[in-house]
């Protein structure tokens, strides 16, 4: 028997997006934009082979909506709250837990992940894993920016970053000044 995935679309204050839960955890939230929706499914495809995809919320919905009413409303919960189903490569895993570690009211580069991953040079291998990252807002991939502190590129869009950003308190005071907790 094939194993099952949850698809449940949510209204968030920076866009539509989708929450998508398997038995384990929360494996994705993702915006709902065509480019993003095309690597998701990508995604599923090579990481949860065979894997039938339902509407409906799963047991992990509850969960998440708490979290993510708790984070718009500017109280930033603990990310070891949500059970997490995080597939990739092993690389992209290490980058997003990278990502974990970027404190609320931060920023941290590409360039200075990949230092701290112990791969100086390879801030674009740094950056392709970030654009993978499934779980948008959660694992904060909003939080990385350019080495010289612009924001760059973002799945939502660079408005929706700047939301974030600002929203946290990170922008536009502290975009400047790029720091990591790694």
């Amino acid at each position: 028997m094939a194993s099952v995935l949850y698809s449940t679309p949510l209204q968030t204050p920076v866009g539509d997006m989708v929450a998508i839960s398997s038995e384990i955890g929360l494996c994705a939230l993702e915006f709902e934009l065509p480019v993003r929706q095309k690597l998701l499914n990508q995604r599923l495809a090579k990481w949860f082979t065979g894997a039938e995809v339902r509407a409906g919320s799963g047991h992990r919905l509850p969960t998440l909506s708490h979290w993510l009413e708790a984070y718009f409303v500017g109280r930033f919960p603990n990310v070891g709250s949500l059970t997490l189903d995080l597939r990739g490569t092993e690389f992209e895993r290490k980058v997003w837990k990278a990502l974990l570690g970027i404190p609320v009211k931060s920023t941290a580069t590409y360039g200075r992940i990949a230092d701290d991953l112990g791969i100086p040079g390879c801030a674009r291998a740094v950056g392709s894993a970030v654009r993978r990252n499934p779980m948008s807002i959660i694992v904060p991939c909003h939080r990385v920016v350019g080495s010289d502190g612009a924001l760059t590129g973002y799945g939502g869009g660079l408005a929706q970053k700047k939301w974030l950003l600002e929203h946290e308190g990170a922008y536009p005071q502290e975009a400047a000044r790029i720091s990591t907790c790694l």
